[in-house]
C-alpha cells in the first residue's frame, strides 16, 4: 500500500492537528452501505470492569473484594448473577429498553500489564503480524476512499493511534475549533491552497481536496451552530459525545469516530459504591455523558450509531492493601446503539475461584477484537474483517440486530 501523500494541519490557537491521507485499500466493503457509525470509545488507564458489571452470583466475588466490592443491595437491573453499578443508573432506562449492553471476560489475546504497550496492541489489534497500522485505520480502508470527515478523533489535537496509517482521517479537539493556522481575514488560507494545487497531479490533488472539503464542511457546521435536543454535561467527555453526535446529525459522511475518557488507573482509594467516592464518580460522569448522547440523537439517531468501550485492560480480581486494584487482565466492555441487543451481559463467564484465574486475573474468554468485529459486519457494512482483524475467527455473540 503507498500512502500518496500526508498533509499535516498544526491549528495550535484552535488546538486542532488534522491528518488526511488518500489510498487505495483491497477491503471487501459494501460500497452502498448505509451502515451505522461506530463510536469507539477508550477508558483508557485500565477500566474494571468487575466493579461496572458486578458478577454478583459468583461466591468468590465479595470475598477477593471485602471492603470495595458493590453490595447487592445496591446493584441495578440484576439477572440473577450480574447487576450493575448504581452509578450506572443514568444508562437504566437505556438497559431495559435493550439498546444498552455488556461483554464480560473481554480483552486482549495475552496478558499485559502495560500501559503503553497494552494500549499499543490494542489500537494495532494484528498480534503476531508485522502490521503497525491501527485498527480504525484498516476500517476506513475497508470502505474504499472515504472523505476527510469519515474517520474522525475528537477531543484531543493528536489522532488517536488506532487511525494511525494511510486512510483520511482527522483530529479535532472540537468542531467549533476546527480551522487552518495562517487563516488571515481577506486572505483566506484555504483558498491560496486551491488555487497552489489547481492542476496538481492526483498524489497532490486529491489530498488536498480531501483537506479542503473537511475544512468546507466544518465550517457549514460552525455557521450552523448546534442546539444539542439534550443536556450535556459539562466535561470533556460530555463536549466531545455532544460533537460526535453533531457529526452524526449533520450526514456529511462520518463512518468512525473515536474518543477518550480516562482516570481509571485506581491502585488506590477506589472507594465505596456511593457519590464522592472516585471510581463511582468517574463511572457516574460516564453514563451521565453517554445518557445525554443517547437522548440527543434520539431513537432515529440512535439507529444510526453502534458505541463500543476499550480499555488496555482490566483490575485485578482482589483488592490491594490500598483498597484499590492493581493491573489486571479481563474486562467489560459497554455496547450502546439503537440496534444493540440490549438488557443482557455477553460472554462465558470463566469464575473467579483460584483455580480459575489466570495469574490473579479475570481470565479472557472473548476476544475484544471478535466483539467489534461482529458490530462492523453486522451493523457498520464490512462484509469481512479478515484485514481489521487478522487470525480472529468470525463467530457471532449475537450482540447487534441486522
Amino acid at each position: 500500500m503507498l500512502c500518496k501523500r500526508r498533509t499535516l494541519l498544526a491549528g495550535a490557537a484552535a488546538g486542532l492537528t488534522a491528518t488526511l491521507l488518500d489510498t487505495r485499500f483491497a477491503f471487501a466493503a459494501d460500497p452502498t452501505s448505509t451502515g451505522d457509525v461506530l463510536v469507539l470509545l477508550s477508558l483508557r488507564g485500565g477500566f474494571d470492569g468487575l466493579s461496572a458489571i458486578v458478577p454478583a452470583a459468583d461466591p468468590n466475588y465479595y470475598t477477593l473484594r471485602p471492603t470495595i466490592g458493590v453490595p447487592q443491595k445496591q446493584l441495578l437491573a440484576g439477572d440473577g448473577f450480574f447487576g450493575l453499578h448504581p452509578a450506572l443508573a443514568p444508562l437504566l432506562p437505556y438497559w431495559r429498553s435493550g439498546t444498552f449492553a455488556a461483554v464480560h471476560a473481554a480483552g486482549q489475546p495475552a496478558p499485559n500489564r502495560s500501559h503503553f504497550a497494552a494500549m499499543e496492541e490494542l489500537e494495532r489489534a494484528a498480534p503476531g503480524t508485522s502490521i503497525r497500522t491501527g485498527w480504525l485505520d484498516r476500517v476506513l480502508g475497508g470502505f474504499g476512499s472515504p472523505g476527510g470527515l469519515a474517520g474522525v478523533s475528537v477531543g484531543s489535537a493528536r489522532p488517536a493511534r488506532v487511525l494511525a496509517g494511510e486512510a483520511p482521517h482527522l483530529g479535532v479537539a472540537s468542531i467549533d475549533g476546527f480551522k487552518l493556522d495562517g487563516d488571515v481575514t481577506g486572505r483566506p488560507l484555504a483558498a491560496t491552497m486551491a488555487k497552489l494545487y489547481q492542476g496538481a497531479p492526483d498524489a497532490l490533488a486529491v489530498t488536498t481536496g480531501q483537506m479542503l472539503g473537511a475544512l468546507g464542511a466544518a465550517r457549514q457546521l460552525q455557521a450552523a451552530g448546534y442546539t444539542p435536543a439534550a443536556t450535556y454535561p459539562n466535561t470533556d467527555l460530555g463536549n466531545t459525545l455532544k460533537d460526535v453526535a453533531r457529526l452524526v446529525k449533520a450526514d456529511i459522511g462520518l463512518r468512525t469516530a473515536t474518543l477518550d475518557h480516562g482516570d481509571w488507573d485506581m491502585h488506590e482509594d477506589l472507594g465505596a459504591a456511593v457519590s464522592g467516592k472516585r471510581f463511582y464518580d468517574n463511572l457516574n460522569a460516564l453514563a451521565t455523558a453517554l445518557a445525554a448522547f443517547a437522548a440527543d440523537l434520539g431513537p432515529d439517531g440512535m439507529r444510526k450509531v453502534t458505541l463500543v468501550t476499550i480499555s488496555e485492560f482490566g483490575r485485578r480480581a482482589a483488592q490491594n492493601g490500598s483498597a484499590g486494584l492493581d493491573h489486571g487482565y479481563g474486562n467489560a466492555m459497554l455496547l450502546l446503539g439503537g440496534n444493540v441487543k440490549g438488557g443482557k451481559v455477553y460472554g462465558n463467564w470463566p469464575g473467579l475461584a483460584a483455580s480459575q484465574l489466570v495469574d490473579g486475573d479475570l481470565a479472557v474468554t472473548t476476544d475484544y477484537r471478535a466483539v467489534i468485529a461482529e458490530v462492523l459486519r453486522v451493523r457498520c457494512g464490512l462484509s469481512s474483517t479478515a484485514t481489521v482483524f487478522p487470525g480472529v475467527a468470525g463467530g457471532s455473540l449475537g450482540l447487534v440486530s441486522a
